[in-house]
């Protein structure tokens, strides 16, 4: 793709490089947003797998994104303890 003489590259490995590292970090942090990242993570992963017809990684992540919603789910859910 090119764009005013610009080569346009738009790489998901990298994308999912940073998801993968922010969606740790805010998980670790007690943040749900964390869980949300996770999600958008495992369906780039499952796009991925399917481009590059590692279908592996299709099946691991649809588990991943199941696990990822239960989470969001519960975290949304609990009272924030308060001392």
């Amino acid at each position: 793709m090119s764009c005013g003489g610009i080569l346009v590259v738009f790489r998901l490995d990298y994308v999912s490089c940073v998801l993968t590292i922010t969606s740790t970090v805010l998980v670790g942090r007690h943040h749900w947003q964390g869980w949300l990242l996770a999600t958008l993570n495992c369906v780039i992963m499952c796009i991925i797998g399917v481009k590059t017809a590692q279908l592996g990684f299709i099946p691991a992540n649809l588990f991943c994104i199941a696990l990822s919603c239960m989470n969001i789910r519960a975290w949304r859910n609990e009272a924030p303890a308060r001392s």
